[in-house]
């Protein structure tokens, strides 16, 4: 396949439709946040997924913002940056959750309590740094994050502005998860999955003027 500009998008828009379905699937499946659920196999399998969720959706978030950086002004490069942000720490976060946590579960119990309290309040006796401060810092991040990327992405009209809509929607809803029990607290990220997901689905199938591929171009770049 020759490297043009359509095709690049079209991988991004692939990689967002399979981002936003993985966080459509965390959402549905994520086991609640308490100590005995980290040794279950749904638990390392969900949060095998919020990597996958991450690393897909993160490479996704820059053909969406690379679409319609033109239009979508400083405000769609304000949500493309704390989106992305949030991809980034959420990632390292999952990657914990699924490949560290569940084999400390038993050699200390304690590190797991504290790590849940992190999550759902309360007093730990293990210190944690400055963990329990970023994950704070990611909420805020989120919100803002998918608030200005939907409004950009909705005034750009390039996209889907209904998809534009949900994903501003849905990230201003995470304040919400609060008020849920916890194990329907997950459920509040299936729109904003739905919208990544969406959002993907019609990069990937937009037609596109026919770009000339890099090759050619460096070649036309050498006989200037």
């Amino acid at each position: 396949m020759r490297i043009t500009n359509a095709n690049l998008m079209r991988w991004a828009g692939l990689c967002a439709v399979i981002g936003g379905l993985c966080y459509v699937f965390v959402g549905i499946f994520h086991p609640a946040n308490v100590p005995a659920s980290v040794i279950t196999t749904r638990w390392a399998t969900v949060h095998v997924v919020a990597c996958a969720m991450s690393f897909f959706g993160l490479l996704g978030l820059v053909g969406l913002y690379a679409r319609q950086a033109v239009k979508s002004g400083w405000l769609g490069l304000a949500g493309f940056i704390l989106l992305s942000l949030w991809m980034v720490v959420s990632m390292g976060f999952s990657f914990v959750e699924a490949f560290i946590l569940p084999h400390m579960a038993t050699a200390s119990p304690a590190l797991v309590d504290g790590w849940m309290k992190m999550f759902n309040g309360g007093t730990s006796t293990m210190n944690l740094g400055a963990l329990p401060t970023l994950w704070t810092l990611t909420g805020p991040v989120y919100i803002l994050g998918g608030l200005l990327f939907g409004i950009a992405t909705f005034r750009a009209r390039i996209l889907p502005r209904g998809a534009a809509v949900l994903l501003a929607l849905g990230t201003a809803l995470a304040p919400l998860a609060g008020q849920l029990s916890l194990a329907a607290q997950p459920k509040i990220a299936i729109p904003t999955g739905l919208a990544l997901a969406w959002l993907g689905y019609a990069l990937m199938v937009e037609r596109q003027a026919p770009a000339v591929p890099v090759e050619d171009h460096q070649a036309i770049q050498a006989t200037v």
